[in-house]
């Protein structure tokens, strides 16, 4: 999504993924402190608090640290310090702490020592966690579930055993913006209680964003963040959505290419925004790296481009769609692209039988004339990927009967991208109306603990307490999904 990507990278500081915990029982709350990154001469950090004892209409957590460290900026509490002594105190819309709930906030801080993770933690004054310790967290090994292997048939995604299948299910954003930024991979935990977080909405399906300069490890990638390591951490997080019988959806996000005409996301050449096209230099490359990875399991997914937009460089709609689907030197976009037709050619290239997805102009909003202009798929396994906000062209039952309808008669339709940005649902209540009514794939936009009006986020917390707006698609995927 367009929207929120522009602002991603102001929020990369919800990124809470464990790396070292201090963490125990206790008889009144308990407190996991997290860094999250680190470099040279700051981390980031983040804390979870869970209360155990009787509700609390205000909370205050305070802890020392112990290695020189200052704090510098925090969210989603008041952040604070006095000498060594931290304190993080509640939010007007975060003070209520059931018992067994919990809340996270994080926070950034300079350092110049072995940053040294606290070992003492208060919560209203009462202590947390008596006799913990620091230790690695564990990984919890996947415990449910096989994904099914998909592939086409006719206008219908189908199983092995040729039951049809719908794609319902969330986008889980975070791969395509965390490492090109130096910050981490993932924006968030992505570990088996993450993803049984996600299951328990009754979801069926995760869209992956990936960045293809980190995938390929080039060299304005941080080494850690890049390469083997990403691409490995790409595999584990596949892994363990499948064993949660959900589907992945590996997409490529954001490519490289310098694009600064009508409507740029940014002037950098590298994979740091959404460009109007993917380029011709590097993603073939990506998807046949990608493609050789996953061929051999047929319940991945591939997404070849997120939002393509050549419609507001080239000076038509026919250039735009042309452009769109053979690439190659485009009109108003100054570098070689790489079509639609390139990237199906390059997974296919591999062996690969995988379902392919690809979305059509106006950031994937505009299908009109996608039947036209289809890529050849020699294993026919392509389904129409489309992308439907309240603030977008193509965003009312009109436009998806005239334009929307005839595509789903011929091919899978699938909307990787569902949201609205009012906090809450009554746009995405009514895409899934219609969507449900033809037996459509949906996935809202995103499983992230962003601010809901300035990028839509389903959730407040990664236990999947979902957000004004995420609470209609949760409640409506159970619905469907008892």
């Amino acid at each position: 999504m367009l929207l929120v990507v522009a602002g991603a990278i102001g929020l990369v500081g919800s990124m809470t993924i464990p790396v070292v915990t201090a963490q125990g029982a206790a008889p009144a709350c308990s407190v996991e402190y997290s860094v999250t990154s680190q470099w040279d001469s700051g981390f980031q950090g983040a804390v979870k608090i869970t209360n155990n004892t009787a509700a609390m209409s205000s909370w205050s957590l305070s802890f020392d640290f112990t290695d020189g460290q200052k704090l510098t900026q925090g969210w989603n509490a008041k952040w604070s310090q006095s000498g060594t002594t931290v304190t993080a105190a509640n939010e007007s819309y975060n003070g209520t702490l059931a018992t067994g709930a919990s809340v996270s906030a994080g926070f950034l801080a300079a350092r110049s020592g072995s940053n040294a993770v606290p070992t003492s933690f208060k919560l209203n004054g009462t202590t947390c966690n008596v006799d913990s310790e620091p230790s690695p967290t564990p990984t919890d090994p996947p415990s449910t579930g096989t994904a099914p292997a998909l592939h086409v048939s006719g206008n219908k995604l189908v199983d092995a055993g040729g039951a049809t299948r719908r794609l319902l299910g969330v986008n889980r954003s975070g791969g395509e913006f965390m490492c090109v930024q130096g910050y981490g991979i993932w924006d968030g935990p992505v570990d088996d209680a993450a993803i049984k977080a996600i299951a328990d909405w009754k979801a069926n399906t995760v869209r992956i964003p990936l960045n293809e300069e980190c995938w390929l490890g080039l060299s304005d990638i941080k080494p850690e963040y890049g390469g083997a390591n990403y691409v490995n951490a790409v595999k584990d997080l596949v892994a363990r959505v499948e064993a949660h019988g959900l589907t992945p959806i590996v997409e490529l996000h954001w490519t490289y290419g310098q694009y600064t005409g009508n409507s740029a996301g940014c002037s950098d050449v590298h994979a740091s925004c959404q460009k109007p096209m993917p380029d011709a230099q590097y993603t073939p490359s990506f998807w046949s790296s990608v493609a050789s990875t996953f061929k051999a399991d047929p319940a991945v997914v591939f997404d070849l481009f997120n939002e393509p937009y050549p419609d507001r460089a080239t000076a038509t709609t026919t250039q735009a769609w042309q452009c769109w689907k053979d690439g190659g030197t485009c009109p108003g976009i100054g570098y070689e692209v790489a079509g639609m037709q390139d990237l199906v050619d390059a997974v296919r290239g591999t062996g690969a039988r995988n379902v392919v997805m690809a979305g059509g102009l106006a950031y994937s909003n505009d299908l009109s004339q996608w039947l036209t202009y289809k890529p050849s798929d020699p294993t026919g396994n392509l389904v129409a990927a489309y992308h439907v906000y309240n603030f977008n062209s193509c965003a009312s039952e009109s436009c998806w009967n005239s334009t929307l309808a005839p595509v789903a008669a011929q091919v899978p339709l699938v909307a990787g991208e569902i949201g609205e940005n009012t906090c809450s649902h009554g746009f995405v209540d009514q895409v899934m109306k219609w969507f449900d009514d033809r037996g459509l794939s949906y996935l809202g936009w995103t499983w992230n603990t962003w601010d809901c009006s300035s990028g839509p986020s389903l959730i407040a917390d990664y236990d999947g307490t979902p957000t004004s707006y995420g609470i209609g698609l949760r409640d409506h995927l159970r619905a469907i999904n008892p």
